[in-house]
């Protein structure tokens, strides 16, 4: 290999060994693995490219080889009665051949092996494919797509053209049996046998299939249909043990089910009679109303409401700052006021943060409420980076800027987190503030409860990755350069319990944000108490 192609997969190890897996939760690090392959790649076509002049010359020497002696064999005698065809027959044997031999044990490939083998340890893990497939299944449950639209890359705002494959969709389904999804373990297998119906080659089989089919639609309790399943995979694999162990199952338990009485039988069964099995319900009581507004549904702006919104010029309480150069203010929420600032960040500052917090982006966590650990869960789906005002120049201006805009201090401020969301990446329903049960969440920092959230959007999103709030009905589109902003505490210093939002699933884009939460303590003079609870 290359001494220069070699000098670059390090560079990229060097970038990738500071990635903890879990690739598929930031399209940010995705990237990296990108260039890694591209540059494996091209350690390859180099391995090729070695390969196909071995091959050539031993082509070369097997034509004159063949030549040579169709002549010689024709006449073996009057052949070697010249001495010097005699001497070159010696030479070859001893010499030439054992020649050719070390060519052809010549192993080129050690280059090519030496580059995959250090960089697999730098690969996606099991848990990457398997994060990334429940990404694929919340887009698909979240904007109610249908495996087969996913399969054919219909997605909107989308620049490139991406299809799943028979054996992809195979892997799909299989990873939500895994998972012991059998919901989605039904949608994938049948997707997989409609590409197989209409002739798309694969590897998978119709019998591997039918074998993760027939137990899936069993486990939601479609028995007939698990039947008739088995019955069709045993006539294409009739050695097919377990089919045959399932089938006799299956044929007892409907036995026994016909000899119940009717009000012995089950009333409710998951499948209805054509085979449409319906999705399970989940922890979170506000699913519907949160998904629906992910997807632009029943998002409550009356008439009446809109009327009370309106747009101005912010100057931030005539911050001298601002005078000059006010902020476009638009109100996105009459109560809760939720309102967006444009050009709040430009291209440049916003490139700059975004280069600085990649190296240290994590994925991101949440405080366990009983034990107030730090941890990784799957309804938040992103990387994030804490950055300090020394990092950058930039940091500690676009914190400036934010103090000026919203006339609160970032002295007690947290840090600037930036946060980069991953395939499908998502936050579910939460509150930014700690409420009653958890008031020692931020006990360690002195300052208080989190008193308002200043939401920096990075980048514009292609579809999906609204910020959303279920319980107002409000849903918040990202802007490149805009920011949102709201108080989640009243003046009372009690909890606004209608600022529980979310960060809906990325359906297409690559999401950047960034926010700043600012504290109660300092802010006394600054967002005086109210007089009444409820303030």
């Amino acid at each position: 290999m290359k001494l220069w192609v070699s000098a670059l997969l390090m560079a990229w190890f060097g970038v990738l060994s500071c990635v903890q897996a879990e690739f598929f939760t930031s399209i940010g690090h995705m990237t990296d693995l990108i260039y890694a392959e591209k540059e494996l790649v091209q350690s390859l076509k180099e391995y090729i490219l070695v390969e196909e002049a071995k091959l050539s010359k031993i082509k070369s020497w097997a034509n004159k080889m063949e030549a040579l002696t169709s002549k010689s064999a024709a006449d073996a005698e009057g052949y070697l009665a010249h001495p010097v065809n005699a001497y070159k027959l010696v030479k070859r044997l001893n010499t030439d051949w054992p020649a050719l031999e070390d060519l052809v044990l010549q192993d080129s490939a050690a280059g090519f092996i030496a580059n995959l083998s250090v960089q697999r340890q730098f690969f996606p893990t099991d848990e990457d494919e398997i994060g990334a497939a429940k990404a694929l299944m919340r887009l698909q449950d979240t904007y109610r797509l249908d495996p087969g639209t996913i399969s054919r890359g219909e997605l909107p705002g989308t620049k490139y053209q991406a299809m799943l494959s028979v054996d992809d969709c195979f892997g799909m389904g299989r990873s939500a049996y895994n998972e012991g999804d059998y919901y989605h373990t039904v949608l994938w297998m049948e997707q997989v046998l409609k590409q197989l119906d209409a002739g798309e080659e694969a590897t998978t089989t119709k019998s591997q299939v039918l074998d993760y089919l027939s137990y899936a639609v069993f486990q939601l309790g479609d028995l007939h249909r698990a039947l008739e399943l088995t019955r069709r995979l045993l006539s294409l694999d009739p050695s097919h043990e377990r089919a045959g162990g399932n089938l006799r199952y299956f044929e007892q338990l409907l036995e026994e089910e016909r000899e119940k009485t009717l009000t012995n039988q089950t009333e409710a069964e998951l499948a209805t009679p054509e085979g449409i099995y319906e999705r399970p319900v989940d922890y979170l009581p506000e699913r519907d109303v949160y998904e629906s507004l992910c997807r632009g549904e029943g998002v409550k702006l009356t008439p009446r409401r809109q009327k009370r919104l309106f747009c101005r010029y912010h100057h931030g309480n005539r911050a001298p700052q601002l005078l000059i150069a006010p902020f476009k203010e638009e109100d996105e929420w009459d109560s809760p006021h939720i309102v967006r600032y444009y050009d709040v960040m430009s291209d440049e500052e916003i490139e700059r943060i975004k280069e600085i917090a990649k190296p240290k982006l994590a994925r991101a966590t949440v405080r366990d409420p009983k034990t107030g650990v730090l941890t990784v869960a799957s309804y938040r789906v992103s990387k994030s980076s804490w950055l300090e005002e020394d990092d950058d120049p930039v940091v500690a201006r676009v914190n400036r800027r934010m103090q000026h805009i919203t006339g609160l201090t970032v002295k007690t401020a947290e840090l600037l987190q930036v946060a980069n969301y991953g395939v499908g990446g998502q936050y579910e329903p939460h509150f930014d503030f700690s409420r009653n049960d958890e008031r020692d969440t931020f006990k360690h920092l002195g300052t208080g409860n989190r008193v308002a959230t200043f939401l920096n959007y990075m980048s514009d999103v292609e579809a999906g990755g609204a910020t959303v709030f279920p319980d107002l009905g409000a849903a918040i589109w990202p802007k490149k350069g805009t920011a949102v902003f709201w108080y989640n505490l009243l003046r009372s210093g009690e909890g606004d319990y209608r600022t529980r939002h979310a960060a809906c699933p990325v359906l297409v884009g690559c999401k950047w944000v960034s926010n700043k939460w600012f504290h109660e303590r300092g802010q006394e003079f600054l967002r005086p108490c109210g007089s009444t609870e409820v303030d």
